[in-house]
């Protein structure tokens, strides 16, 4: 009997074993000496076997050991909760807790933990009021799950807090710590501190990881690291969250320097190859100029890459726009090695698929979201109305607005946004009064595109009282973005002397986007003494940006100083700036058609120049006369018919003819050109649009054409 015993010791101690090392092929060999009774079966040891699958993330094992279980016991139902919570099933864990007879205070917590990280609010209150009316006990665990819960709701979380001291609860450290990342995630940055401070030696490491993490998320990299050293002075364990949360620092600093000498020394301890660091690696080569080719060497460095980690790598190719079509591939790939995507998944390669405004790679993204249950929807939502605004489709964008069963400041952004973008000034402030109707807060971001809509439509005395009402409303400080948006305003409608003024009265030095704005403004108005200072102080700020080179040589070229033009020029090659080369590009039958000026390389081209031939006859016709300015070439250099056939071969011309030529009547036509429209193309489509009868859009740098029957949405206010 003795020795039976010891054998079921054994059996059990090797199974604890395989649980705390997530040995997933041991335990299934002990699982299989179980199932043919060489070990008797008991409910203790068939809870371990669920705790095992549900550890090593194999959801089906668990529940058919849950199932397989001769009397299964709360901790029974506790352990298959917990591994569908892992799996962010609370719907089947909720209907798992309602067949427990007499739930204990874990299996609460479990449940109210899994709404929390899943977002859903109202369920884990539900839950939370339901142990206060049934009189049950609670624990730290309890209430740092409700103020996980309670997400944005600063009122709630304030609520919770007082509730937690009242309670006693306070000293637990989850509380504190839940309490310290909430706070944070919502701005209040000095409650977050008073708290961490006021733990004292009660501080575990979570508290530490998470004060460095408020720190990096408050743009405070300096601090946060300071906080890793003292960490590390105390002699502290220091796990892959705390080298993560210093990598934040690193980013938020844009230190790459220090991230760089930083990840030599994971690279001495072997931290770099862990999926959780690695992700923090990723995002600052991603963010800091690290480029994403060591991004990727990361990547490929860690054995078994997770979910957080495709993400990661997902949205680093995603926000430096030229790896767009790698941010889909790599999607691609991750779906393929059996991850099933996330809400943060969509989130990040529908961004993507906006920069390559591909509409059939949106829907697609789109039908592949619906098929996917994903608890957070709202933020997949969100992308699709921006990717639908940004892919020249506003009307799609607003119906999946419309359905959307909630909306938060993101929904109302992004719509706001969209309008914003295609230059319908009239729907986007309405929007925005919807939203400040309904209770609803608007961000600084929520300006930016309230303040752009203005610009776009040149309500003047509009944009000066969003722009007030910032501060003296909601209490934010005007940044760089919207001191920028108010030039652009002033300088569309010809106020460049206000625009001068706002400048100077800035309480900050203007930067490069702002001299930008004002230097745009200069140009269409020929104001070349202005233009000049303000190009002076954009290349101050940024010596080798080609941009106030190339509008400085433009203007020249307008007004016939060809002197002046090969100076800008011979400055421009000197210092090393290059001019970003125009392209345009459509979509057709799901592939991507790119052209540029005089091409010859696409094998149509030859259809395409007859076509545009053909219309340039009907154009004419119907009153239409070339502008020799967008030439940019001498008048004695060339012959006047040159000069027309090279404005006549623009890549914007060549797109649009391509899609005409391409597309049944009645389709619209959708082309991307990464600079501004030419004025010449710009009123070329105008005609083409009437005599076609077809809808054309086209998305530029700044915003976007519709042209329809003639004319285009901007008003010809651009």
């Amino acid at each position: 009997m003795n020795r039976v015993s010891c054998t079921l010791q054994a059996f059990r101690n090797l199974l604890k074993t395989c649980i705390a090392e997530r040995d997933l092929l041991t335990g299934k060999s002990l699982h299989a000496l179980y199932i043919k009774s060489l070990v008797p079966s008991s409910t203790y040891l068939s809870n371990h076997f669920i705790l095992l699958y549900s550890k090593c993330r194999r959801l089906m094992a668990a529940r058919n050991s849950f199932e397989q279980t001769p009397e299964p016991n709360v901790f029974s139902y506790n352990a298959i909760i917990a591994a569908y919570a892992k799996e962010s099933l609370t719907h089947i864990a909720r209907q798992l807790f309602d067949q427990i007879p007499e739930p204990d205070i874990v299996s609460y917590n479990t449940l109210i933990s899994a709404y929390a990280d899943c977002g859903e609010t109202e369920p884990a209150f539900h839950l939370f009021r339901s142990m206060k009316e049934m009189g049950l006990g609670m624990d730290g665990f309890t209430l740092s799950g409700a103020i996980t819960a309670s997400s944005n709701d600063v009122c709630l979380i304030r609520q919770l807090h007082s509730f937690a001291i009242l309670g006693g609860f306070d000293s637990y450290v989850s509380v504190n710590n839940a309490l310290i990342a909430n706070y944070s995630k919502n701005g209040i940055l000095k409650e977050a501190k008073r708290i961490f401070y006021g733990m004292g030696e009660g501080r575990d490491e979570v508290s530490w990881n998470s004060m460095i993490v408020v720190y990096g998320q408050h743009r405070e990299g300096a601090k946060a690291l300071a906080l890793f050293q003292e960490m590390v002075r105390r002699g502290l364990d220091v796990d892959m969250f705390t080298l993560a949360s210093v990598l934040t620092a690193f980013t938020c600093l844009e230190d790459l320097l220090g991230g760089l000498q930083f990840h030599a020394k994971l690279i001495k301890t072997g931290f770099h190859q862990n999926s959780h660091v690695g992700s923090g690696l990723i995002d600052l080569y991603s963010k800091c100029g690290g480029g994403m080719l060591d991004s990727r060497k990361v990547f490929e460095e860690i054995p078994e890459p997770d979910l957080v980690l495709w993400n990661t790598m997902i949205s680093g190719y995603s926000q430096n726009k030229e790896f767009s079509v790698e941010a889909l591939e790599s999607f691609r790939g991750m779906q393929r090695i059996g991850y099933c995507p996330d809400d943060c998944s969509f989130v990040c390669v529908i961004s993507a698929c906006s920069n390559l405004s591909s509409p059939s790679q949106g829907r697609q993204l789109h039908a592949s979201a619906l098929k996917c249950e994903i608890p957070n929807r709202i933020s997949v939502n969100n992308a699709l109305v921006a990717m639908y605004s940004k892919c020249g489709n506003l009307l799609n964008g607003r119906r999946l607005f419309d359905r959307m069963p909630e909306h938060n400041t993101v929904s109302w952004n992004s719509m706001i946004a969209g309008y914003a973008q295609h230059g319908i000034g009239t729907e986007s402030l309405l929007l925005f009064a919807q939203m400040l109707e309904r209770g609803i807060t608007p961000t600084s971001i929520t300006f930016i595109s309230v303040l752009s809509s203005c610009a776009h439509t040149g309500r003047v005395d509009e944009g000066w009282k969003y722009f007030n009402m910032m501060k003296e409303k909601f209490g934010i400080e005007p940044e760089a973005e919207h001191y920028s948006c108010m030039i652009d305003l002033l300088g569309r409608a010809g106020k460049l002397s206000e625009a001068e003024r706002l400048m100077e009265a800035m309480p900050f030095s203007p930067g490069s986007i702002c001299w930008a704005a004002l230097l745009g403004a200069c140009r269409t108005y020929g104001n070349m003494d202005l233009a000049l200072k303000a190009a002076n102080q954009f290349l101050q700020l940024e010596p080798s940006n080609a941009v106030p080179y190339v509008m400085l040589a433009n203007m020249y070229a307008s007004a016939g100083k060809w002197e002046e033009v090969a100076s800008v020029r011979k400055l421009m090659r000197d210092r090393g700036a290059r001019k970003k080369p125009g392209c345009s590009w459509i979509e057709v039958n799901k592939m991507v058609h790119v052209f540029v000026a005089e091409d010859s390389s696409h094998p149509t081209i030859k259809e395409i120049y007859k076509y545009l031939e053909e219309m340039s006859r009907k154009m004419k016709q119907a009153g239409y006369v070339p502008d020799f300015r967008w030439a940019l070439v001498k008048d004695d250099e060339i012959e006047p018919e040159e000069k027309e056939m090279r404005l006549g071969h623009h890549s914007e011309k060549l797109a649009v003819a391509f899609g005409l030529l391409s597309t049944k009547d009645g389709e619209p036509v959708y082309v991307v050109k990464n600079l501004r429209i030419c004025g010449d193309c710009h009123n070329a489509i105008k005609f083409i649009s009437a005599i076609t009868r077809r809808e054309i859009t086209v998305r530029d740098a700044r915003r976007f054409h519709c042209f329809k029957e003639g004319h285009c949405s901007c008003g010809d206010y651009w």
